[in-house]
């Protein structure tokens, strides 16, 4: 498995205030969409999100989000290093996704880009 790349997790009071900030920072535009009742921007290397604080609460406990090539073959490569898969893999407006917890304890989303 090859890691493509990391997205940091910032959760904010007001997307629409976050937002120009972020997109100068990084260059870039943002890419919006909603998942579960949650705004989200990916802006760079940033993935802003902004929602009901219940919703919000879950997604802190999340380290970081990881891009790879092929979530089913993260899947497979965290299964065997002792990882346990908490959701997923399942379809998200990107591609597919899944939440697994490393043997620390630490809980990261693995992403990739492939149609469901």
């Amino acid at each position: 498995m090859e890691i493509l790349g990391a997205s940091l997790r910032i959760c904010v009071d007001d997307l629409e205030t976050a937002i120009p900030f972020y997109e100068r920072l990084s260059g870039g535009r943002a890419l919006r969409f909603e998942r579960g009742g949650v705004q989200v921007a990916a802006v760079g290397s940033f993935l802003l999100m902004s929602g009901p604080e219940p919703e919000l609460e879950v997604l802190r406990k999340v380290t970081a989000t990881i891009a790879v090539q092929d979530v089913d073959a993260a899947h497979q490569l965290l299964d065997d290093l002792g990882a346990h898969i908490l959701a997923g893999p399942v379809p998200t407006p990107a591609g597919r996704n899944l939440l697994a917890m490393h043997p620390d304890g630490s809980v990261f989303e693995y992403v990739d880009q492939r149609p469901a």
